[in-house]
């Protein structure tokens, strides 16, 4: 995968993509990631990006030329159409399942604003996505660019350690992920329950299963009303909720 990502402040990015995940992920050739200075691309002598609002009004607004200049001079591979994003506020809500779409992309280009906004021809006619990482707002689009594209490379293949993992995140499945423990197994009087070192893995999985159900309702009842779940669970469910005193519409 390539990743281009058109910003004011490239250097946010040196360390977020030469660390961790993203840095072994990119040592490996599994995914392509470039910051670039759209300022760059300035058609005057002053470099600006951004000018006054027609009509007035606080602020100054994104041009709408450097950035469709930087979008077009970034020559993607044939028969490519790259998905061109942009951060924004307004935008759709960022999740699981949008990671997972973007991660069978081939090309992603992820624009990052500041200042009052952009030139809505940059809306109209060079973009494909808007995302926003929630209902707040923040002084650019780096950390947002930076939050979806950790979350989309984890996904490719051969970056993850354990495949496993990405799959049983919590919202990947659509339920919030079940509780882990590791060694010891008895610390400061607190257990390790006793299921997970019984070595049953069916009933691990079980037990993994139901925790996940439980966590779920406890913390997101709302996500459990999209869930796959088996009329078994259903049932089992609404035994715990009336236990827990949490009222679930199966």
């Amino acid at each position: 995968m390539k990743i281009d990502v058109l910003t004011l402040f490239p250097e946010m990015f040196e360390g977020v993509f030469g660390a961790s995940i993203l840095g072994k992920a990119k040592d490996k050739g599994i995914v392509s990631l470039q910051a670039i200075n759209f300022r760059d691309y300035s058609n005057n002598k002053h470099n600006t990006v951004d000018d006054y609002p027609y009509g007035g009004g606080g602020g100054m607004v994104l041009k709408a030329e450097p950035v469709f200049a930087a979008v077009e001079d970034l020559k993607p591979e044939p028969n490519v159409k790259p998905r061109v994003i942009l951060m924004c506020p307004q935008g759709e809500t960022f999740t699981q399942k949008k990671a997972e779409e973007l991660a069978r992309e081939e090309h992603l280009v992820l624009i990052c604003g500041h200042y009052e906004g952009y030139d809505e021809r940059i809306r109209e006619y060079l973009v494909t996505d808007e995302l926003s990482i929630g209902d707040y707002v923040l002084t650019g689009g780096e950390i947002p660019a930076m939050t979806i594209i950790d979350s989309v490379v984890r996904l490719l293949p051969g970056v993850l350690g354990n495949e496993t993992s990405a799959v049983t995140d919590s919202y990947s499945t659509g339920l919030l992920e079940y509780p882990h423990y590791t060694r010891p197994a008895e610390y400061r009087g607190w257990e390790v329950p006793d299921i997970l070192l019984s070595g049953h893995h069916a009933n691990i999985d079980v037990w993994r299963r139901q925790q996940s159900l439980l966590r779920t309702l406890r913390r997101r009842p709302d996500l459990l009303e999209q869930a796959e779940l088996s009329d078994k669970e259903r049932k089992w469910l609404k035994e715990a909720a009336a236990q827990e005193g949490i009222e679930w519409k199966t």
